[in-house]
């Protein structure tokens, strides 16, 4: 049975697809967007996070490192990156909740049946199972393996998608979801680059081949100020949205910085530090211009 990798598992989720779901978040993505809201979500293996201002300095995390990667040192006690395979065994030890395993490998079973405990609340409210991330189609065998399953058991799936994955992956997803949110960050493929690390070339012509194909899609754009809120792009991508046939559904995502601190959680750099949300009449602003091309938006999950 194939595995993959999972750092979260969140129920009653009503902002992931239609009804009350069940939203399974895999790790690894090809993107690294400056707004991501799950950095964890990146690297596609299992991290160690170290917080500091928990660790009562027991020591029982090095004495439990299999490769000898922790040591004291003026942070405390740090795992040598070079080192740490990232198993999990000093989080086991840890008392105070020091140290935490981001990120654990389960089979395809495994996944669905933590999936399967909400079945009820899935045919009371018209849910179901939403796969999220990072991008799930970075694990391709598993995802498709878990749709599968999931259809057997009747329970409606979805895929949260940047869509940045190869055609025959994401044309394989689609025999298997009942639904795509798929993000649209930019229509300049070059400011694309600049901040999520990609060009947005594939990511067009797989939504251009999901539309084509007759796949049920719901566009997300996360609304990020200053980056791609101005009038030319919100034209463009409304432009782009229209031409692609069955595609009409779109929500728009007012941006927050609440993942700040998981940035230096990780001591990762966060780019966007101290940036405002876009206001209520910006968002409006936005719904009212995607709206004029005939497309129905929702403000907000």
């Amino acid at each position: 049975m194939t595995r993959g990798v999972i750092f979260d598992v969140k129920r009653y989720s009503i902002h992931d697809g239609p009804g009350i779901r069940t939203t399974v978040f895999l790790k690894g993505c090809p993107l690294a967007c400056w707004w991501c809201h799950n950095p964890e979500s990146q690297s596609m293996f299992s991290e160690v996070v170290y917080r500091q201002e928990r660790c009562i300095g027991c020591g029982a995390c090095e004495k439990a490192c299999p490769r000898g990667a922790i040591s004291l040192t003026q942070r405390g006690y740090t795992a040598d990156p070079d080192r740490c395979g990232g198993c999990g065994k000093c989080a086991s030890v840890c008392p105070s909740g020091a140290r935490e395993l981001v990120g654990r490998s389960v089979t395809v079973m495994e996944a669905v049946k933590e999936i399967e405990k909400d079945q009820l609340f899935f045919d009371e409210s018209g849910g179901g199972v939403t796969f999220s991330g990072g991008e799930p189609l970075a694990q391709p065998d598993f995802l498709v393996e878990a749709l599968a399953e999931c259809k057997k058991r009747e329970i409606h799936t979805a895929v949260d998608t940047t869509g940045h994955a190869q055609p025959d992956i994401i044309m394989g997803v689609a025999r298997h979801a009942d639904l795509f949110l798929y993000d649209i960050k930019h229509m300049d493929s070059a400011k694309h680059r600049l901040y999520t690390g990609v060009g947005n070339e594939l990511i067009l012509e797989n939504l251009k081949r999901l539309a084509s194909a007759g796949s049920a899609i719901n566009v997300r754009i996360p609304v990020i100020p200053g980056i791609n809120d101005d009038e030319t792009n919100i034209r463009s991508t409304g432009e782009f949205l229209a031409s692609l046939p069955g595609v009409r559904d779109v929500n728009i995502l007012p941006y927050h910085g609440i993942a700040e601190t998981k940035y230096r959680r990780f001591e990762m750099d966060y780019r966007l530090g101290g940036l405002a949300a876009p206001d209520e009449k910006d968002m409006k602003r936005i719904s009212k211009m995607l709206g004029l091309h005939g497309l129905r938006v929702t403000i907000g999950g």
